[in-house]
């Protein structure tokens, strides 16, 4: 009988430097969901529908690539993500890379279990998958149902859902401990684990946001200038995979995102925001 695949055994390898740059675009993304809820979750604030402007570099005239937008709900049975992702790279005047980008997630309260669908479709080739990790009797366990059909992987123990995991970061933040690496599961990456460092830094090292975007009113009475740092959890040992430079909002909103995946430095702008009700749930 064929033993159970492990984590490590899985791989996930991108195919081409500019194919990874775009499965990680989608990683960050996920990301910036989880970040968001997860400050709802902590403040009991609202949750809230933002999009983002997707911009190639740095500079103040850097070319609009696309856009993102993430809806985040809240319910009684717990947390409902919808993330859409669309953007066009020009590498060079041969090189284009495309890519649409859907999450729908489902997560409850305990962070127990993560349910998720995707559909992402790069240069025209749709790929879908969708999936199921729970966290039972200190194990944790993906069903993974692809194009390379289903299967089963044990996740490393410490592994955390989405907005588990980025709420035990921000609570780090709010109450400035030590910080160790946290292991997250992201959907949008393959059903990859990644090991995540956060840390508070100078508010001067985060670039300007663009005048042309003109201002977006978030509701927060704190915020935090933030680095972090994102590892495979199986390959300690290497250079980090990309980095990101943003604040982050007490409402759990983040802007001037500055993304560092190598290939490419990308940066995302709150463009709107909308901010939505928090349900009144019964107790326990």
């Amino acid at each position: 009988m064929p033993r159970e695949p492990t984590f490590d055994a899985i791989d996930r390898t991108d195919s081409s430097p500019q194919a990874g740059f775009m499965k990680r675009g989608a990683f960050v993304f996920t990301v910036v969901v989880a970040l968001a809820v997860s400050r709802t979750a902590v403040a009991q604030l609202q949750p809230h529908r933002a999009e983002y402007v997707l911009r190639l570099g740095t500079a103040a005239n850097a070319p609009r690539i696309g856009t993102a937008v993430q809806d985040i709900s809240l319910d009684c049975s717990g947390w409902h993500i919808k993330r859409d992702l669309s953007s066009e790279i020009a590498f060079t005047p041969s090189l284009k890379v495309s890519l649409a980008s859907e999450l729908d997630g489902d997560e409850p309260s305990d962070g127990s279990a993560f349910r998720y669908r995707t559909v992402q479709t790069e240069n025209g080739s749709r790929r879908v998958a969708h999936g199921e990790v729970q966290r039972s009797g200190g194990e944790t366990r993906a069903e993974i149902v692809s194009s390379a059909g289903p299967e089963q992987v044990v996740l490393p123990p410490p592994t955390l859902m989405p907005v588990a995991a980025v709420s035990g970061l921000v609570d780090r933040l709010r109450g400035r401990t030590v910080a160790t690496p946290t292991l997250m599961f992201t959907a949008e990456a393959m059903g990859d684990v990644f090991s995540i460092d956060v840390q508070e830094i100078e508010a001067g090292s985060l670039r300007a946001r663009p005048r042309a975007l003109g201002p977006v009113v978030v509701p927060s009475a704190q915020s935090w200038p933030i680095l972090m740092t994102f590892r495979h959890v199986r390959d300690q040992a290497k250079k980090a995979l990309f980095s990101i430079r943003a604040r982050l909002f007490g409402s759990g909103v983040l802007d001037r995102l500055t993304i560092d995946a190598g290939v490419a430095t990308v940066t995302a702008d709150l463009q709107s925001l909308e901010m939505h009700k928090a349900p009144a749930c019964p107790g326990p």
